[in-house]
């Protein structure tokens, strides 16, 4: 697809832009308002392709679960190898439509991987994830950032009090998942792991404060998000932080995002997960 059309979509999902003037403008790149339509229908997420480990995969246990947040009862959809022992856990972040199908799937690729898997639903104070995406989206400018950090840092106090968590922890998160993902790593000093896909950077000056292993994935084409890597990596470098990032040439944001097809770039995607797990299994286990 036209790559100026998947900027416009990346305009679309991210920033105060209304569905009727992404419309228009996707009409004139596409030439007419039915090419648009169809475009749209190529550009918006198919949840019938979210399913990759089934929920009723015999290796692994799921539930919903529920813990307290900061002012609010945190909801999250939990998963874990279904063999007895203690593992290493992880928080998974959503994208910026809440805690779908999607995530759901990715959160028990992490149990089947050998750790207990959290997926927060941030929008819990509000109500939680609704079906409607557009709707979700709009919900996020709603949520208050001190008390939404707070609802994941207690996350990890969640884990750390089961029986069959080992103490460690990690996390990883996909786009507005992915810059929480590094404000974790900044505020929670005894992370060990955090990996964050196409997230936007934390201020360099709180960048001395990470003590976790930092794995950082970019598509190349992301122009938007790609523009705080060179401040981001010095900052790194120059705090001592071990870390690691990792450019993906002809990649788009959101290329892990395989219920997006027409950004969705497999190798990519699947040579991020092999290096987010080997960087878990030597963190966490």
């Amino acid at each position: 697809m036209n790559q100026q059309i998947i900027n416009l979509f990346d305009e679309y999902t991210h920033k105060p832009l209304k569905r009727e003037d992404f419309i228009k403008k996707l009409a004139l790149l596409t030439g007419s308002m039915a090419a648009a339509m169809t475009a749209l229908s190529q550009l918006e997420v198919k949840y019938d392709h979210a399913v990759t480990v089934a929920p009723q995969d015999d290796r692994i246990t799921t539930e919903y679960i529920t813990y307290p947040g900061d002012d609010s009862t945190m909801k999250g959809y939990f998963a874990k190898p279904k063999k007895e022992g203690k593992y290493g856990a992880v928080v998974v972040i959503h994208e910026n439509r809440g805690l779908n199908p999607h995530i759901e799937d990715v959160t028990r690729r992490v149990a089947l991987a050998g750790y207990l898997a959290l997926g927060v639903d941030a929008l819990s104070p509000l109500g939680g994830t609704p079906k409607d995406e557009e709707q979700a989206r709009g919900l996020f400018a709603q949520l208050d950032a001190k008390k939404n950090l707070n609802n994941f840092i207690k996350a990890f106090d969640y884990l750390k009090e089961r029986k069959d968590c080992n103490g460690k922890t990690g996390c990883v998160g996909f786009c507005w998942g992915g810059a929480l993902a590094n404000q974790l790593a900044v505020n929670v000093p005894d992370l060990k792991a955090a990996v964050a896909f196409y997230g936007r950077q934390p201020d360099a000056a709180d960048v001395p404060k990470i003590k976790a292993a930092v794995q950082l994935h970019y598509g190349g084409l992301d122009e938007r998000v790609n523009a705080g890597i060179p401040a981001y990596e010095e900052a790194l470098k120059k705090a001592g932080v071990h870390y690691e990032i990792f450019i993906y040439e002809g990649a788009n944001h959101a290329f892990n995002n395989d219920t997006a097809p027409t950004r969705y770039n497999e190798a990519a995607a699947k040579l991020a997960w092999e290096r987010t797990l080997k960087l878990f299994g030597e963190k966490l286990k």
